[in-house]
This record gives C-alpha cells, structure tokens and sequence, in this order.
C-alpha cells in the first residue's frame, strides 16, 4: 500500500476520533448522552488495558515464548472473576470519597497525607514512562513496515522523528480533550466515547487478520492445529514460577496502573455496571486472544529470517498483498497505542496537578487559599504535565535504543505500578494500615524496582555500569542489581518482582504494627474498610473561623462559580436556609471538601480548607466514636445524633427568625417614623407654599416657582404612595400581568438607557456579553424592565469603587434563564443580606438612598408573579444579584418567596 494513503487514513482516523469527543462532550454537557451510561460502553473503556502489547507483542510473545502470552490476559481474568468484590469496593470507596487517581485514593486513607500521594505520583509516573514508550515504537515500528519501500519525499528521516510526531499529535489530543474543564466528578465524557470506538476498532481488525490468516492461508482449523504441532511452539516448556509470576502482576496491573484506575474507578457511573463487566471484560480478551498463536505459528512459517515477530499482524497481510487488511491492522494497533497514551496522560497529569503543583502553590501562596485563580493553575499544569509525561516517555524510547521486544518494555512498567498493591489492598481490608507503613514499603520496593529492572533497561549497557552489574557497588557482590543478596540465576523479572513486593510488604506491614495511625487516619480507616456499612469516613472539622462567604469564593475558584453556587444554595437548603450561604458546621465542610477533593484530590480540598478554618481539624477525642462498636450503642448514638441534628436546626431557625423578626422591627419603627415624616415634609411644603401663593401681590416669577415646588412635592408624595399601593397588589398576587414576547437583549438595553439618569455625572461601565443575552422570553416585559432598572440604578447610586464597573451575565438552562448582576463595589455585609429584600430596608441613610427602602422588596415581589426568583449572590467580590426567570410563564405560575 502507499505510504501516502496510510498517512492520508491515519490523520482522517485522528480526525474522526476528535470529532467523535467532541460531540460526545457536547452532548454529555446538555444531558444527552444516556448511551454513555450503559454498561458496555463501560465494558469497552476497560479495553484500555489492551495496549499495543497485546495487539502486537502477544505474537511477537507467542512466538518467542510460547503460551507465555496467555498470562497477560489471565491476570485480569482472574480479577474480573475473582476478585469482582475487590473492584466493587474500590468503586465503592471512589464515589463516597469522591477520588481522582490512585495517587489521591492512596493519600484519602493514610489520613489525606500528601506525601503519599506526592510518593505515588512519581512512582507511576516513572512506572509508566517505558510503557508509554512502548506505545511510541510499536506506532513507529508499524509505520517502518509500510514505509519500507517509500519514496524518500514521503519518508520521515528516522524513526526517532515520527516517534516524535506521533507524542505531539497524542499531546495534542489529550490536552484537547482531557483538560477542557475541570470536571468536580474528573469524567471525561469525550474521551471514553473514543476510547470506546477504539475499543472496538481493535478488536475487529485483530479478528479479521485471524480469520484470514487461519482459513486464507491455512486451510481452517485442523490445518492450524497441525502448523502449531509442528512448530517449535509444540515444544514450549511451562516455567511454573515465572507463569505464576507474570500472571501475579498482570492482574496486579488491572488494580493499579493509574490509566485502568482512572476507567475502572473514576470513569464509573454506576456500580451495577461491575456485573456485566465481570463476564464480559473477559469475553473480550478471550476474543482478543484467540488468534495469537495461528498468527505466530503462521508468520514464522513465512516470515523472512531475522523478522521482528512482534509486527506479524502487518507484515503478513502485506506480504500477500492484502493492503486494505493491512490497513486495517494498522488502525487496529494505532488504536491500541494511542488509547492507551491518551487515558494514561490524563490521569497521570492529575495526579501531579493535584499532589505536586497545586499542594506546592498553597505552600508558597503569599495570602489565603480563596485568592488566585486555583481552577486556571490547575488546568494549566495538567496541560503541561501531559506534555512532560509525553517528553519522557519519547526521551526513554531515544535511551533504550528503540528495543524489539515490546513484552520486555511492558513488564518494566507492570512490576513498577505493582509497587502500590500492598499499600492498596491492605488500606482497604486492614484498620490498622497507617501511613508510615505505607510509605516506607512504597519507597522500599520502588527503589528496587528502580534498581535492579528499570535503570538496568535503559540503553544498551543501561544507566548502570557493567562493573556495578557484574561486582556491585563498592564490589560488594550481594548487592549485585539482578542477584540481590546473592540469590543468583533467577530471571530478571522474576528477580525484580520477588525482592520489590516481598521487602514492600514486610515494610508495610511491620512499621503498620509498631506505628500508630493519627485521628484522621484512623476515622479514614474505618470508612475505607467498612465501606458497605454506609459510614461517610472523617468529619475531621469542628466549626471554624472561616465565614461561608469565604469559603464560596474559594470554591468558586475551583468547581467553577456555577457548580459551586448551586451546591451551597443546596446545602443551604438543607439547613433550612435560603441563599447561597449555609452554616459552617462540621456537617457542611466534610461535604465541600468531599466536593472539591473530586477536582483537586483529598489531600489539597483538605489543606484548601485548612488554611480558611485555621486548622480546626479533629481531636483523640473524637476517636472515642471509632472504638464504640457495640451495636447498642451504635444504634442509641445515631438516634441521639439524628434528634440532636433536627434540635440544633430548629433552634438555628427560631434564632434566625428571633433576629429576623428584631431587626425588621427596628426597621418597621424606623420606618413609620420616616414615612410619616415623608409624608409631613411635602405636606408641609404644599400647605406652606399654597398660603404663599394666596398672597395677591406675589410677583409672577415667585409665583411659577412655588407652584413648580408644589408640583413636586406632590409627585414625591405620589410616587411614595403608589409603591405601598404597588407592593400591596403584589403581595395579594392580584397583579395584572401584560404577557408578550421580547428579546432579552432589547429589555436589558431599555433597562441601561433608563437607569442612566442616576449620578450621571459618574463613570460607570458595563460589561455585558451580547450574543449570550439574545433569547426569547414571554413574561411581563414593563415589570421586568422595571427590576432591571432599579438593580442598574442600585449600582450606579451605591457601586463604592474609583471606577465602577457592572456585569451583565446571562445563562440558559433548559427553560429557564438566570441574570446575574454583578457590581465592583464593596457588597453588602452578611450580617445584612438577609434583610434587603424586606420592606423598609434600607443600607444608608435617608438621603442618599433617595427612597423609602421599597425597591428590592418590590423586584423580589415582581419576579415571584413573574415565577421566577432574585436573590443575593455573595463571594463575587462586590453585590451581585441572581434572578432567575422562566422563558415561557404559565398561567398561574408564581414562585413561593
């Protein structure tokens, strides 16, 4: 086949897997994608475990090793059907505690130490260096085979060049669609759908080259069967410690290499979907593993001498001429590869976004947590530690020399991410894990790994010298890195795998016993291992210092100002509160660090916190609950705990309503001695200066100008009586309402040009994104201008900043639209929010608010008739105000207040 069109093909593919995440991201934000919540989309996602390994070096495997190959798909088999109660509690524990990596799982139950998760993250990144240098060359080498013959204008100069291509193309795709947002729940709707597709890509093409090979070239099965009786695989001898040993950390692998975590664990929406991936993840690998040995047997039989036989899947398709099979194959591994690249980038970069970089960030902050743009910092070193994690695993494929043999590179990368297993399974099975243990078995067992396997592999003499191989440091043959203390002739994997995970597994559990675990980690134990028993784990916080406004600016900063608002509207309304601002009780922070930990990982949502409560975190006493297991006692502490809830939220509502009531009875006084005062003063004036006007030799200018003084004075009076006869009918819900059709646009400019007769000797600017505002709606629109207005005028009369600045926002959800208000200025004191939307509040003095204090009550009134809202939106950094108004009113509609 020309070289052209696999070019041509390869970039179409690519192109087609970037249109098919967008839509899928598209769809996935408007709710529409109910397909990608089926357990077989799921099912297909865990084919990432299917890399260019098992696509090309499981023949390549077969050939040179026989049946060897099968432990590379039994492993995970044996997970799958196994240990399927394994993988529900992981998912399990993922969704109460809301991880985002292995690396963050690991830190939340060691008591949310971030230097376990700093541990983990360098140990998979490391770990997953070779293999994604594996993915590098097998892509490379199947572009070799189809440019073997090329023309040198279509021929890249070396293979280290398109290796180089192929790591900024998947750079590319993975920033694009891995980091768009930063998603509270760390899903990535686009990227499963391809990987989903690719999924299914591979397995077709490796199906179809088997069928050709076993009934177009062979005469069928029994023809099959008598090659590989004839072959030297026939001859193939079971080693039963390294069967054993590859099988061991194959099925390690589907439990902690970050890339099948972050789809296992992460990417799951919903815990029934382990049933059908129980049967059906192991069906697809048998699929993908029933033409292998035909393949090898097949290929050496009409292989040239010397032909790498990890490229048969190609090689012998276009050995016969078969170029649209081969093409096929090649799409088939291209899949594999880039699949593989793209999920293990994501969730490596957010293992080092949320353990390395943000952590280093708070520690180096100059001012408190809630300042900077922490979503903005986190997305950023995302993209650029996808990039880094490309570079190195390009720098590791120019250092090894491009080597052959992809099952060697694969099994560098298995042993290294099985370093985390001890630490894993024993923190969800063992209370008595503590995160000394952890830690010293972790480092243990990947300084090893790195000694005596990984540094070993690099370049064709390795990083290590061929005297420290053969003499040991200092000439101390013990140490010798593959024939540690002197057990010599093992093979070097197994050599490596054994003293790794034995001494981090003794290192682990005996500092566990003699260490004690902290509070935290203690209430993280019994909520990682008891799981299934529906206890939340830690609420490590008593009430703090921190004001709730805070910490919304803070959240805001991370979940986005959207998710954010609408989960502490929800929290306060669970309180039985209404706004946007709940009360800080121990309760409410453990929820909004569970919420944040879904963006940023445990470990930060908690020091985040930290830094805004002043480190009230939990005390030995608060263990005394942990050790209180009798049944009893559970039961009568729960029940205490349920009425003491409900005691404390009622006392907090009779104590809101009591000073509720106080204040607007102070603002009632004041204002009946205002209003008959506003009401005295014009009539006054009216009386005063109609007995002037009696006079008959007043001059006729006087005349005119008391006359305009009257004239005045009467419409002040008019205008403070039609707003109590106003916000009465209001009130009575007796209004009548002109419904018709307007642009949003057009209301809002009504609005602006309106309220520019307020302090218009000022400067004040608008910011306001117009394509957003044009929409329909049908309500009232004079009654809607008319809240406009007196939001717009509020701002230019009370805005306090040097250069006032107003922001119009406007947002569509579904059928109903929100407009936020949002001002420079100083805000509103919390101790006042809640009273500016009552009748006779007012924040200032008489004279400069110009008005009785009806106006907010009076917009509060409208938008409920309108069956919509308007309420104060704090933590903007100036006043904000939300309404939310629906596109169409419904007769009847109105919105309780």
């Amino acid at each position: 086949m020309p070289f052209n069109i696999l070019v041509a093909v390869s970039l179409v593919y690519v192109l087609f897997l970037f249109l098919v995440a967008f839509v899928a991201e598209r769809r996935a934000a408007r709710g529409r994608l109910h397909f990608l919540y089926s357990p077989w989309v799921y099912t297909l996602s865990l084919s990432i475990y299917c890399t260019a390994w098992t696509f090309y070096g499981a023949v390549g495997s077969a050939a040179r090793s026989g049946l060897e190959f099968l432990t590379i798909y039994l492993g995970p088999t044996l997970v799958f059907t196994g240990w399927w109660w394994v993988l529900r509690k992981l998912v399990r524990i993922g969704r109460a505690q809301r991880v985002t990596s292995i690396a963050d799982l690991i830190s939340s139950r060691y008591g949310k130490s971030n230097l376990l998760g700093v541990i983990v993250t360098l140990m998979s990144v490391a770990a997953a260096t070779p293999y994604i240098a594996l993915q590098l060359q097998s892509v490379t080498l199947s572009f070799g085979v189809f440019a073997a013959d090329t023309p040198e204008f279509w021929a890249l100069p070396n293979q280290s060049a398109t290796a180089l291509w192929i790591a900024g193309g998947l750079a590319l795709f993975t920033i694009l669609f891995g980091t768009r947002n930063l998603d509270a729940n760390e899903r990535h709707h686009g990227v499963v759908t391809a990987i989903a597709l690719e999924a299914v890509m591979k397995l077709v093409a490796l199906l179809a080259v088997g069928i050709w090979v076993v009934w177009g070239l062979a005469d069928g099965v029994g023809d099959i069967l008598a090659r590989i009786d004839a072959s030297a695989l026939a001859d193939w001898q079971l080693q039963p410690g390294r069967f054993a040993g590859l099988t061991f950390v194959s099925a390690a692998a589907v439990l902690t290499l970050p890339r099948m975590f972050q789809v296992l664990v992460v990417e799951n929406t919903d815990e029934r979907h382990l049933v059908t991936a129980s049967w059906a993840f192991p069906g697809y690998l048998l699929l993908m593993s029933l033409f292998v040995v035909p393949i090898a047997v097949v290929g050496l039989e009409t292989a040239a001498p010397g032909a790498n036989p990890d490229l048969f899947v190609l090689s012998l398709p276009l050995s016969q001429g078969q170029g649209g099979l081969a093409l096929l194959a090649f799409l088939g591994g291209f899949s594999s590869a880039t699949s593989m690249v793209i999920v293990a980038a994501i969730a490596l970069s957010t293992m080092v976004s949320n353990h390395i970089v943000t952590p280093l960030w708070l520690a180096l902050a100059r001012g408190p947590a809630e300042r900077g743009d922490v979503r903005g910092l986190v997305l950023t070193s995302r993209r650029l530690s996808i990039g880094a994690v490309l570079a190195m695993g390009y720098g590791y494929y120019q250092l090894s020399g491009g080597s052959e043999a992809l099952a060697a590179i694969g099994l560098i990368a298995f042993v290294g991410a099985a370093q985390v297993l001890p630490a894993l399974i024993g923190g969800i099975f063992w209370r008595g894990a503590t995160h000394t243990g952890a830690a010293a078995g972790m480092v243990i067992g990947f300084a090893i790994w790195l000694y005596a396997l990984f540094l070993p592999s690099v370049g064709e003499g390795g990083l290590i010298s061929a005297s420290l191989m053969e003499d040991g440091p200092f000439g101390l043959t013990w140490l010798r890195p593959q024939a540690l203390f002197g057990i010599d002739g093992l093979d070097p994997f197994l050599h490596a795998m054994l003293w790794s995970l034995l001494l981090n597994t003794l290192a682990f559990l005996t500092l566990s016993m003699i260490s004690f675990p902290g509070p935290v980690e203690r209430l993280q134990g019994v909520a990682f291992v008891n799981v299934f028993e529906g206890r939340e784990g830690a609420k490590g916080w008593s009430r703090g210092q921190a004001e709730a406004e805070d910490l919304l600016s803070m959240a805001q900063r991370i979940l986005g100002a959207q998710e954010a608002q609408l989960f502490f509207q929800a929290q306060a309304a669970a309180q039985g509160k209404r706004g946007f601002l709940p009360d800080p009780t121990p309760d409410f922070l453990a929820a909004l660090e569970r919420q944040l930990a879904g963006s940023v990982g445990a470990a930060t949502a908690h020091a985040m916190i930290s830094q805004l409560i002043g480190g009230a975190a939990v005390s030995v006493q608060d263990l005394i609950a942990v050790a209180n297991e009798a049944q009893e006692i559970k039961e009568y502490s729960a029940q205490l705990e349920a009425q003491s809830k409900e005691l404390a939220r009622t006392a907090r509502a009779l104590r809101e309503a009591n000073e509720k009531l106080t204040s607007l009875s102070v603002q009632k006084d004041a204002f009946l001695g205002q209003i008959s005062h506003e009401l005295r003063t014009p009539m006054t004036s009216i009386r005063a200066f109609s007995e002037i006007l009696m006079e008959p030799d007043l001059p006729e200018g006087m005349r005119a100008q008391y006359a305009e003084i009257i004239h005045e004075e009467a419409r002040r009076l008019t205008r403070l009586l039609d707003d109590l006869i106003d916000l009465a009918v209001l009130e009575n819900r007796k209004v009548n309402l002109n419904i018709s059709v307007a642009n949003l646009h057009d209301l809002i400019n009504r609005a602006v040009q309106s309220a520019s007769s307020t302090r218009p000797e000022r400067d004040f600017r608008y910011e306001r994104d117009f394509p957003t505002e044009h929409m329909p709606v049908f309500t009232d629109t004079d009654r809607l201008v008319q809240v406009f207005i007196n939001l717009i005028s509020n701002a230019r009369k009370y805005c306090d900043a040097e250069r006032a600045v107003l922001r119009i926002e406007v947002k569509r959800s579904k059928n109903r639209v929100q407009i936020d208000f949002i001002d420079n200025g100083g805000g509103i004191p919390k101790a006042q929010q809640q009273l500016i939307f009552e009748k006779f509040a007012r924040l200032t003095d008489t004279q400069k608010a110009g008005g009785a204090g009806l106006g907010l009550a009076i917009c509060r009134e409208i938008m409920a008739n309108l069956g919509g809202s308007i309420d104060y939106l704090p933590g903007q950094g100036g006043a904000a105000f939300r309404m939310t108004l629906p596109l169409r009113r419904r007769e009847g509609e109105v919105e309780p207040v």
